[in-house]
């Protein structure tokens, strides 16, 4: 089912959190992994970590140099790529009558653009049958307080993978999302949230969710494995919600 021997990936957004989890079991699967990330020293530390291989590129999304540079890697090193995972992203909390230009623009050219910008210049680099997996989030179509921008481009990436799905069909790559409830990752704690409220703050989020705890990164590294293999073969065009059952409420 998860058999990626032989296969090349790339997962942005990879130096912690879910991206890195969901790059670790890519490369347990037998895959050989790229991973990408904004800073330097904290990529290389995690290609480290993963090891046997593994390589880390430092960039930015946002930047659409950033994804030419990876594709002409991706072309020279290995010949092509078969899984992208465009899992980079953040978030900022606040009512929209809060938010500042430069906030605005921020989340957007990371969360939009540069999932846009990442498939136009790398798919041609994807060879046929291969995979891409959008990590999204329920908010793209759950309301969640505070949450109107980053719903927003969470949204916008739906109707990007929609529009993809049929786009790719030709040569048979796959192009599906996978949306992530509240996650237990260090992003948590970057929320605004002070320090001697997180406890309360964790067990509200955990009571609005259906199966009354958060996600940890593991179990939505699986639900990408599960779109990245041909465990998913006759799926594309989903929204994959991993999310408790939030949505549901």
């Amino acid at each position: 089912m998860s058999d990626l021997d032989g296969k090349i990936a790339l997962v942005t957004g990879a130096s912690g959190g879910i991206g890195l989890s969901i790059a670790t079991l890519l490369h347990s699967a037998g895959a050989k992994v790229v991973i990408t990330g904004r800073r330097e020293s904290e990529i290389r530390s995690a290609a480290e970590t993963l090891g046997d291989g593994a390589l880390g590129i430092a960039g930015d999304v946002a930047d659409v140099s950033h994804h030419e540079t990876l594709a002409r890697e991706m072309q020279s090193r290995f010949g092509g790529l078969d899984i992208y995972v465009a899992n980079a992203g953040i978030n900022s909390i606040a009512q929209s009558r809060e938010v500042a230009p430069e906030t605005y623009d921020a989340l957007f050219n990371t969360n939009a653009r540069g999932v846009f910008f990442g498939v136009q210049k790398l798919g041609p680099v994807i060879r046929n049958g291969g995979a891409i997996v959008i990590v999204g989030s329920i908010a793209g179509s759950k309301p969640l307080d505070g949450h109107a921008v980053y719903a927003g481009t969470k949204a916008a990436v739906g109707a990007f993978v929609r529009n993809w799905a049929l786009e790719f069909k030709a040569r048979g790559i796959r192009v599906n999302v996978l949306s992530p409830g509240p996650t237990e990752t260090a992003i948590i704690h970057n929320q605004g949230v002070p320090p001697e409220r997180m406890d309360e703050f964790k067990s509200a989020v955990a009571a609005a969710i259906p199966l009354g705890r958060m996600a940890q990164p593991e179990e939505i590294a699986r639900a990408a494995l599960f779109l990245a293999s041909d465990a998913s073969s006759f799926v594309t065009g989903v929204n994959l919600m991993v999310d408790g059952g939030m949505a549901l409420l």
